[in-house]
């Protein structure tokens, strides 16, 4: 057995694991001493523990503070992971203590939060009444750091470019990202069966922000049919925000097919008959690769699933009969057989 196998086994600690990310957030030992509560000797000595179990230095020391070398990045991003597997461990051994069934922690895009996290929520919760689901809702460049260090066990949401699939994350498509353009019940547009393209550019809009994933197909719409962009604007990716704007004003609003038909649904807000082009990445799942999920975790992702599907039917009856468009990039619904999340070791 080599040295590095034996400190790995027998002498790596958490307050090594500790260190190294406080090392690598405050970058100088007398402020890490102080968030330790220990001695700037004793910072010393642990790092210099770590460094000679490793055979190799971690950190550059300069006048200024210190700063990783390669071997300790590697050292700080697998500190990071494995101190947030502890913690979630911690949360769901006190959950099962507690009487719970399970806990995971799951990271949503707002665009999932109106329709189908919460009915997926309800399913798993008639399933395994005593069940904790903590909800994280974010943008992917929030949720998706937090998934790699550990902090969540997957994602719902928009997948990502078929060229990083082989990042160390896995995927499972649920359906389509496809868009749909909403306004109010009652808006001057509501009741129309057929729309111009060109009328539409009048009206205020509330649009995903410039260069976000979802304003893309509105804007090929846009040019395709001849039609400037509109002027009047508010930009946002809200779900919660497009909804009010849109009951209090004529403005029209981009969301996703799903919470679309949600909230027409329910009777605060109509969908306009027209097509946008499908050019936007699935909606699915992406949990890290080779990760163990719980049996929480697991259970969730069926549920989701489930709901997923009903939703897709749902849509395929509810979607209003329009003008031919062309062939969509992706099919409607889900888009490729996907594979299977892994299974709890036991």
């Amino acid at each position: 057995m080599s040295e590095i196998d034996r400190f790995f086994r027998a002498q790596l600690k958490p307050r090594h694991l500790q260190l190294l990310v406080a090392l690598d957030e405050m970058r100088n030992l007398g402020k890490v001493a102080l968030s330790l509560h220990v001695s700037q000797p004793a910072v010393s000595l642990t790092l210099g523990e770590l460094e000679r179990g490793l055979g190799v230095r971690l950190f550059e020391r300069t006048a200024r503070g210190v700063h990783p070398t390669v071997y300790g990045e590697c050292m700080i991003r697998q500190a990071r992971s494995m101190l947030s597997g502890l913690a979630q461990t911690r949360d769901e051994m006190r959950a099962l203590i507690s009487g719970a069934s399970g806990r995971c922690s799951v990271g949503a895009l707002p665009a999932m939060t109106p329709a189908l996290v919460p009915q997926a929520l309800n399913l798993l919760k008639q399933q395994a009444p005593t069940t904790t689901v903590a909800l994280h809702e974010g943008p992917m460049d929030v949720l998706l750091p937090a998934l790699r260090r550990g902090g969540l066990d997957f994602i719902v949401g928009r997948l990502r470019s078929e060229a990083l699939v082989d990042d160390g994350l896995s995927e499972k498509p649920l359906f389509d990202g496809a868009s749909a353009l909403v306004v109010r019940p009652g808006h001057p547009l509501a009741r129309k069966r057929r729309l111009d393209w060109s009328t539409l550019a009048d009206f205020a809009w509330i649009l995903p922000p410039v260069g976000s994933l979802p304003r893309e197909p509105l804007e090929v719409a846009f040019h395709q049919h001849g039609v400037g962009m509109p002027s009047n604007t508010v930009e946002t990716l809200s779900t919660h925000v497009i909804l009010a704007y849109l009951q209090s004003t004529d403005a029209i609003g981009l969301l996703s097919r799903i919470a679309a038909l949600h909230y027409r649904e329910l009777g605060l807000l109509s969908v306009l008959p027209l097509e946008l082009p499908h050019l936007l990445r699935p909606i699915g799942l992406t949990w890290r690769r080779g990760a163990a999920l719980s049996p929480a975790a697991q259970q969730f992702m069926r549920a989701i699933e489930e709901v997923s599907a009903r939703l897709v039917q749902g849509s395929r009856r509810a979607t209003p009969q329009t003008a031919p468009a062309k062939r969509a990039a992706h099919p409607p619904g889900v888009v490729r057989p996907p594979p299977s999340p892994p299974a709890a070791r036991r």
